[in-house]
Formats: structure tokens, sequence, C-alpha cells
């Protein structure tokens, strides 16, 4: 591959408490964007350009690598007359592009102070948490990665995504011996041997899941079948946006509708069409409930009783339900705030800066040792029992079923007792011998 080079920093004016990209940017919206530590960068291609973003207290800094052969986008989207002048100045056009990924013409101080208002328990938990978007990613991407994500961690879901890239999406760059490639389109992953090869490379059972869905979206639906499910609001890079309706506690009739159609695809259940609606659909009400979702509501909102003790459809659709109740047509940004607050990941945040009171039990043996020049000396040995915190691994709250980012997030706290014997010596009296 040709060798490019990264234009220069530009910025943007953006505080932490609008934007943390640090947190926004890892806590199992997208799987792609990779984190350079050396420099604090994060990096990502975004149709057909490799972006690089970093941040201070103030700014958001951002700078695309050029290559010496444009590369277009994989997927074009039908793009207003403003966008395709924005598209004539590089410059310009990438601003536009990082602008509409963040999602950034939302007020998020204004909706965390709303949703602080209404929900006690919001409010204890976004402090720590500011700066949380929900991105407005690419549907087709969403939904592919969303069914990965069935039973299955960040970690491992990021790992797979990675392996879909650079097996079927367009080769954009290779930076110090990592390659950068665009995400896959429907059409790519809809050859005979896509479902082998992907098995082969650890996908399991979604392998058949992904394979099947490539070739209905691909061959079986209208062309952009998928952006015609977006939230009006929310359109696509470059369109522009309308009303979406009125808002009711179950939410919008248009996510209604395409959390519906959602369920027509191969490996899709209600969470993974909700975490597309959200994530990929700009449905902002939409509240995916999975297991770990489900330990919230049951821990911090009183679900898990009465008809409601496992997470049943009726129970899903109660907790979404309330969630919209509490939070509004934006309820799916305020439950990713709360569920990031509950990851392993994260857990350093919620960890008070605290002087703590410890209580002891002392027992003091004394004795009286002579040394060499007569001197009698006093020595104490002083043996306590302390009792101390530690982090215990599950807190006995009933879940199911159980799965892998469970297990990998769930973090509780238990008090246990711990004996620790401290032994000091110390001369108190000098006592002269008569």
């Amino acid at each position: 591959m040709t060798a490019g080079a990264f234009s220069e920093w530009r910025k943007l004016p953006v505080s932490l408490s609008e934007l943390c990209i640090n947190t926004t940017l890892r806590c199992g919206q997208s799987f792609r964007w990779h984190h350079v530590p050396d420099t604090e960068e994060w990096r990502c291609v975004l149709h057909g350009r490799l972006l690089s973003l970093k941040q201070d207290h103030n700014y958001l800094y951002y700078r695309t690598y050029i290559s010496p052969k444009p590369i277009p986008s994989i997927r074009p989207n039908p793009v207003s007359p403003e966008a395709n002048s924005a598209a004539s100045n590089d410059d310009d056009y990438t601003l536009s592009l990082i602008k509409h990924y963040l999602n950034l013409s939302s007020n998020l101080t204004d909706l965390y102070t709303y949703w602080s208002s209404q929900d006690p328990n919001f409010k204890k938990k976004a402090p720590k948490f500011t700066g949380i978007r929900i991105l407005r990613q690419d549907a087709w991407e969403a939904l592919v990665s969303f069914i990965c994500s069935s039973n299955n961690n960040i970690s491992r879901i990021s790992q797979m995504v990675e392996k879909l890239c650079l097996h079927y999406g367009p080769a954009i760059a290779s930076i110090d011996g990592r390659a950068y490639h665009d995400f896959p389109s429907p059409e790519a992953l809809t050859g005979k041997d896509v479902e082998s090869r992907l098995r082969g490379l650890g996908f399991g059972y979604r392998a058949k899941y992904i394979y099947r869905t490539a070739v209905m979206v691909a061959t079986e639906k209208e062309e952009g079948w998928l952006d015609s499910l977006r939230n009006p609001e929310c359109p696509a890079f470059g369109g522009k946006s309308a009303p979406a309706g009125e808002m009711f506690p179950e939410g919008r009739q248009g996510y209604r509708e395409t959390h519906e159609k959602l369920l027509s695809l191969q490996g899709v259940g209600p969470k993974v069409a909700d975490c597309v609606c959200l994530m990929g659909l700009g449905w902002g009400e939409s509240v995916p409930v999975d297991t770990h979702v489900w330990q919230i509501a049951q821990r911090d909102y009183k679900f898990g009783k009465g008809s409601h003790k496992s997470l049943t459809k009726a129970t899903y659709d109660a907790v979404g339900n309330h969630f919209r109740k509490l939070w509004g047509k934006e309820a799916g940004w305020a439950h990713s705030v709360l569920f990031t607050a509950d990851l392993r990941s994260f857990s350093d945040r919620l960890v008070a800066s605290k002087t703590v009171k410890v209580k002891m039990d002392v027992d003091v043996d004394v004795k009286d040792e002579e040394d060499n020049d007569g001197t009698k000396i006093e020595t104490s040995v002083t043996t306590s029992t302390v009792a101390l915190k530690r982090p215990a691994s599950v807190d006995g709250v009933k879940v199911e079923p159980l799965d892998d980012e469970w297990k990998e997030n769930v973090t509780s706290t238990a008090v246990i007792q711990a004996s620790q014997t401290t032994t000091s010596r110390r001369m108190s009296k000098r006592l002269r011998s008569r």
C-alpha cells in the first residue's frame, strides 16, 4: 500500500461535559476505534477516510490520513447540496462528518440536568460519567456489530468486528504496522464461502446470522431499506431532518415499526433490534435491555418482583416503558450513562476518596527485659482485628440468562472480616537497676 501522511491537527471547541471521547468510544457503542496510547489518539475509518481524534478539557482535535490516491466511500449515500458543497473542501467535509458522527447537535448538559431532575439514581451516578453521547453510526455497521454482541462482551465483539474489516473491508491505510480498513458492505458478505470462513475466524453461530442478513439486505430488500428506517430527526450523513411524530410511553410509532421490521432479520431479537434502533438509526427512546440492564433495573428501580421476576418479553417492554416515562424521548441516551457506570472497566470512577474509620480491638502484652547495662526495657506486642471491605464477585441477584458480558462486567461490594496482626517493639521506659 502506498504511504500517505496525516493532515495538520484542527480543533473544535467542545467541553468534556458535552463530549468525552475516552468514555463514549469504549462504552459498547462502536467497536472499531483504536486507541494509540503514546499519543492518546483514537483512530477509525469512516466513509473511506481514516480519522484521528484526541481531546483536552476545552477542545476536540481532529485530523485525517491523506492517501496518495483518493478512496471513495464504499457506500455513498444520497447527499444534500450542502454536503456536496462541503465535500468540495476536504477540511469542511471532515468537520461535517465528525459533527454528524459524534451527534454534536444536542446540548448534552441540558439533557443531563433534565434526567437528574427526574431520577435520583441518575443524579447520583452522572457526575462521574459526563460527556457520554450516542453516536450516529452507519446503520449497516450497527446491525452487524450488534448481531456479533449476542452472548458476548465488548472485547470479543471488537475482535470480531476487526476480523470482519480486515478480511472483507476495503484497505485504507497502514500506520506503524497496523492496517486500517473500512467496514465491509452487505454485498461483500454475500459470497458462498462467507459463512464457513467466519466460522473459521471464531464467529460461531453468528456466522450464519451475518451471512443471511447480508443476503437479505443486499438482494432481498429494496436499495436503501435500512436507512429508510432511520428516525427522520436523525438522518444519514448529508440528509435533511424532519419531524418524527408524537412521543408515547412505548415510543413513537416510527420507532415501534422499525423495531418490528428489524426482528425479521436473522439473529436479531428485541435487544439487538433496540441497539440498532438507538445507535444505528437514531431512535433515542430505544432502551436495549440485556441481562446487564436487567440487573440495573432490579437493583436500582425495584424490578424483579411480582409479574416481573424474570426477563420475559412482557418484562422487557415494562423496563423500556418505565425508562421512557422517566427520561423522555432520549431515554436511550440516559440508559447508556447508567450502563457505562456499571461496566467493570469504569468501576474506578465510583470509588469514593474519603477517610474510613476503622474499629480495632487491641490486646497489649507488656514484658520486661533487661539489657547488658542493667537497663530494663519494656516491650509491647499489639494484636488487632480489623473489619475490611473487599470486592465480591456477585451480589446474589438472580439474572437470566447469564451471558459473557454480564460475567465480565458485574461488580458489587461486600464486607468480609479479616484478621490483621501488627507487632511493634518500643522502648517505653528505661528503668535503672538498683
